[in-house]
């Protein structure tokens, strides 16, 4: 028997509410599904001209053992409220929106975070990757791997890391982007507290955290 479209979109609304810890009708929704979208707890209310789709990609990296990582996207910026509440339940973050990146496969940088010890830890390995490492994201039905090039290193203490880690194209802010790429992100706890910097932001998180830049390739 076919569920009637309201009582899906309030299963919906409920999922939503339990992946982010709060009420998700306040929220706003896809103009095209009426899904609500995900949003930070800090973040304004968005319009309906900016709202994106509320699609959790799944993120698959061979080389590190990791299969098909849910990464869902918020309107917020990286390891904010609302992307460490995300993080918190095991999955992986992006955020998207003014602060934010792009979606997968798009041009620009698509913000890409999650834990290394915390909540399973589903990026422990991640900073093992070498350059011309894969990385494979699919949404939507449409899969883009994006190739490892470098590897940067960022604080949660310094203004210009901060915006060198979220600018369009990375580690250039104010740079014009003209191709897909993709930045993960995990703590460098491990490496603080082994050169005796315990900082921590409201969140817990360390100072650093280590990010692995990639370019789509194809």
């Amino acid at each position: 028997m076919a569920i009637p479209r309201t009582l899906a979109l309030a299963l919906a609304s409920a999922l939503l509410a339990l992946l982010t810890g709060g009420a998700a009708e306040a929220r706003p929704t896809d103009p095209g599904t009426g899904v609500p979208v995900l949003l930070s707890a800090s973040s304004p209310p968005a319009s309906r001209d900016s709202v994106r789709r509320a699609v959790t990609a799944t993120l698959s990296i061979p080389a590190i053992g990791l299969r098909e990582l849910p990464v869902v996207p918020y309107d917020g910026t990286t390891d904010d409220t609302g992307g460490t509440r995300i993080q918190n339940r095991g999955v992986a973050a992006s955020p998207r929106g003014e602060h934010g990146g792009v979606g997968p496969g798009e041009i620009g940088n698509y913000l890409v975070t999650a834990h290394r010890l915390s909540a399973g830890g589903p990026l422990r390995a991640l900073p093992a990757l070498r350059d011309g490492d894969t990385v494979t994201v699919t949404e939507d039905g449409r899969t883009h791997v994006y190739e490892i090039t470098d590897t940067r290193r960022t604080s949660f203490r310094s203004e210009r890391s901060l915006a060198e880690q979220r600018a369009p194209v990375p580690g250039h802010p104010g740079e014009r982007p003209t191709r897909a790429m993709i930045t993960l992100s995990t703590c460098a706890t491990p490496e603080d507290d082994a050169a005796g910097n315990f900082w921590r932001d409201e969140h817990g998180n360390p100072e650093h955290r280590i990010d692995k830049i990639g370019v789509l390739r194809d």
